[in-house]
């Protein structure tokens, strides 16, 4: 029998697991011809979310609970219950429920033709407007200038082979996109379409600042565009210079037309000075991460696990 691991992150999502929890045992009977298992990642969640998780776990003996010792983000989460996991394929969902756990067993599916990646595409979606434009925003920006198989919609509802599992377990890469690690490492895929629902219980955690990083993230990871971008613009300042000084001296040699230049020589300057600043910061962000890639830190350490795991793999767990 095949077995196949859930991996759920969470993080102050104390409203929504009682719900969660029921759905996934429902799903898992359903599809009987599987070995589920449940592994729940606490990111570092300051509500009741744990004592949850570990009150299911006692009860159920599919689940396991990873505590992680700080919060590290999703991504990572999602990282440390992949290394944990022992399967023959793992899915991740979120906690919130916006993500229907019943469409799992169509993502197995596709997976048992042969497709090494399954994503759960977003066909329309129940989330504010805000959030939908600034969605389609990103995906519309990643498919132009990073990765152009990111799906018009966006996944973060997936399945992935053992395969894809071991390649990411290889990866120490730091502030970049699992979504795009996954589309990155290639392997036959397919798609599953799918309306995601509008939060019912509870508020994200997912704030505009934490968007915003991760928009940078990914560009910075896999695309130049933002570098290249500004040596097209120091270029064509460049010649804009060049062009105005031309100007300039036939008034002055040609015509004998005064030129008074100190408000042009301000306004020039100011935007120069602003250019160079902006591309230092563009250069500066990959820098940053690159420094960081090169501290070698652990991804994410786990703090506890229930039920308990051998000492040697919660340390190697926690050098991912």
């Amino acid at each position: 029998m095949k077995k196949v691991s859930i991996i759920i992150p969470v993080y102050f999502n104390e409203l929504n697991l009682p719900h969660l929890f029921s759905r996934l045992v429902a799903m898992a009977e359903k599809a009987s011809g599987y070995k589920f298992e449940f592994v729940f990642v606490d990111d570092h969640s300051r509500d009741s979310s744990y004592s949850l998780l570990r009150e299911f776990a006692e009860k159920e003996h599919r689940a396991v609970v990873l505590k992680l010792s700080r919060n590290f983000g999703s991504f990572e989460a999602i990282r440390a219950g992949l290394h944990y996991s022992s399967c023959d394929c793992a899915v991740m969902i979120s906690a919130d429920l916006q993500d229907p756990p019943e469409l799992i067993p169509q993502l197995i599916e596709e997976w048992e033709k042969g497709n090494k990646v399954v994503m759960a595409v977003r066909q329309r979606r129940g989330d504010p407007l805000t959030v939908r434009l600034f969605a389609r925003a990103y995906y519309l920006l990643m498919r132009r200038f990073a990765l152009r198989d990111m799906p018009v919609g966006g996944f973060d509802f997936a399945l992935i082979d053992r395969r894809i599992i071991d390649i990411l377990k290889t990866i120490k890469e730091k502030n970049t996109s699992l979504m795009g690690l996954i589309l990155w490492s290639g392997f036959q895929r397919s798609m599953v379409y799918y309306t995601r629902t509008k939060r019912e219980h509870g508020e994200s955690m997912w704030t505009m600042t934490k968007k915003i990083k991760y928009f940078i993230d990914s560009f910075v990871a896999f695309s130049y565009a933002p570098i290249r971008l500004f040596q097209f613009l120091g270029f064509g300042l460049a010649l804009i210079g060049f062009a105005y000084a031309v100007f300039i001296a036939i008034l002055r040699i040609i015509y004998k037309f005064p030129v008074p230049g100190l408000s042009a020589l301000i306004i020039i300057t100011l935007i120069i000075g602003g250019v160079q600043l902006i591309m230092l910061g563009v250069i500066g962000e990959y820098l940053w991460r690159s420094a960081d890639d090169a501290k070698n830190r652990p991804l994410f350490i786990v703090e506890d696990t229930f039920p308990k795991k051998s000492q040697d793999n919660d340390q190697a767990g926690s050098k991912e």
